[in-house]
């Protein structure tokens, strides 16, 4: 039997059937580079460490060099994963006696795992890249609307007048926290396994800080049994991407919302939009449906996902093997949603006076005209609230009649005896003044709120400096790796 891994403890060959149903080769096209850099990694580690003479790493390096460029549409993909598949490519080019001497101090088991978390990582690397660019197109939004009305809403029902800067603003800190949490997975991710073999270590004398130092990892796992068997990395990053696309199904609710005729608060970009088949006058915001729509991937990933990782004894199990397409589906769906939505909010034109307008309708004043009878007035909170609550009901904005006269009813006094008038009931009942007044930080008045986008500003600063430190420190690693392994090549 050739079956280079099957050979010496197996007598037959699964059928096709079964080779389909426990091949990993469709998705292991996601780890094919991150493998072959494994590959570069190991060998040349095993060559410093006098494990494997200069010239058989040189042919290892060679040809895996070769395999790289050829692509992983050359490797014969009967075999049940990329690693054995790219093993028996390698002795084939370079004979058992050299390229069968790749594979050791190592198993499949911590092979996979460092594969798994290499490509990982650079996906996540990318996806905070793009939610910063995200987050700074919201901030760039925001800070040209300070003063764009607006309603507010509990319950979907106008409440209070704010901002399009507030509002945005809003989602964007959410969306700040979730490059918090990518940058707290990348730290978890970028810890390395290789060397831990099948899960009891290895007798070879190896040396695991190099080849954690080749692939860029800032650390080595210290328990070879959780190095190969801990999949939580994998179960927090979906978790994140989870959260991710459930803030992108907001803010996509909004903008459908907004897009419609009853709101009329933006209009999509022809790009992000369709038409109908049947009517023409239609401009669907599709887009934004179909972001708010692959949130279902997210989230039905992190579900399979944790039913997968559930209940495995230690150490490594094959369940595993199932693990890794739910994460490629999660991450690739959600990095292009957050790019389609950087594109869809930064493309997508403001009907600031439908917002204004908006603003004013549904009595959203109510608040702020029972603070003024508690400030002015000396009136309890709750009093005041059922005097604006009857209020409420006759659906027209009340007078300074209206007032003292629901006043009269509820307390037997008179308010404006108490120090209420005109003025003062004209400015509770005006939209921008209420937002002006909530200058709390985190209110909507435009001071306000344009210490918050500063502050705002300041932490992406902070977060993009972390990202490129961790790309640099990749992005060197990789480099000298490669160096290393021209110069090992040149040694044959």
């Amino acid at each position: 039997m050739s079956d280079i891994l099957r050979r010496g403890r197996l007598d037959s060959l699964p059928d096709e059937e079964i080779m389909r149903y426990t091949s990993s080769m469709e998705d292991d096209k996601w780890i094919f580079d991150s493998d072959v850099l494994v590959d570069f990694a190991h060998t040349a580690m095993l060559k410093e460490q006098g494990i494997i003479p200069a010239d058989d790493c040189a042919k290892i390096l060679d040809g895996l060099k070769r395999i790289r460029e050829e692509g992983i549409d050359s490797l014969d993909h009967s075999y049940e994963d990329i690693h054995i598949s790219l093993e028996a490519r390698l002795i084939d080019m370079a004979g058992e006696d050299v390229g069968g001497r790749m594979h050791s101090g190592r198993s499949r088991n911590d092979e996979v795992a460092t594969c798994i978390r290499l490509r990982l990582r650079k996906e996540v690397l990318e996806l905070a890249e793009e939610m910063l660019q995200l987050v700074n197109t919201m901030a760039k939004i925001a800070s040209e609307n300070h003063d764009t009305i607006m309603p507010g809403y509990t319950h979907l029902q106008h409440a209070q007048p704010t901002t399009l800067a507030h509002h945005i603003m809003g989602h964007a800190e959410s969306l700040g926290r979730d490059v918090e949490r990518i940058l707290g997975c990348l730290d978890r991710i970028n810890r390395c396994p290789l060397g831990a073999a099948a899960f009891a270590s290895t007798g070879f004398p190896i040396d695991r800080s190099r080849t954690a130092e080749l692939l860029g990892f800032e650390e080595v796992m210290q328990n070879s049994m959780d190095a190969v068997s801990g999949r939580d990395f994998l179960l927090e990053t979906a978790s994140v991407l989870a959260n991710i696309m459930i803030e992108m199904s907001r803010i996509s609710e909004e903008l459908v919302l907004w897009s419609s005729t009853e709101f009329g608060f933006i209009e999509l970009s022809d790009q992000y939009a369709s038409t109908s088949s049947i009517m023409p006058q239609k401009k669907n915001p599709d887009t934004a449906e179909l972001v708010r729509g692959k949130s279902g991937i997210a989230v039905g990933s992190l579900m399979s996902l944790l039913t997968v990782c559930k209940s495995l004894p230690m150490s490594y199990n094959r369940d595993m093997q199932d693990a890794s397409p739910h994460i490629w589906k999660s991450v690739e769906n959600t990095r292009a949603s957050v790019r389609i939505m950087a594109g869809m909010l930064d493309s997508m034109k403001v009907n600031k006076n439908n917002m204004k307008v908006q603003a004013s309708t549904g009595f959203t004043t109510a608040t702020e005209l029972a603070d003024t009878l508690v400030r002015e007035c000396g009136v309890p909170f709750r009093t005041a609230h059922q005097i604006v609550g009857v209020l409420a009901k006759e659906d027209v904005e009340p007078t300074l009649e209206d007032i003292e006269a629901v006043g009269q009813t509820v307390l037997g006094e008179s308010l404006t005896e108490k120090g209420l008038n005109e003025d003062m009931v004209k400015q509770a009942l005006d939209p921008m003044l209420n937002i002006q007044k909530r200058k709390v930080t985190g209110g909507p008045a435009p001071e306000a709120m344009k210490a918050s986008i500063d502050n705002f500003g300041i932490k992406t600063g902070m977060w993009t400096e972390e990202v490129e430190r961790i790309r640099n420190h990749t992005t060197d690693s990789h480099e000298k790796l490669m160096q290393i392994v021209e110069d090992y090549i040149q040694q044959k």
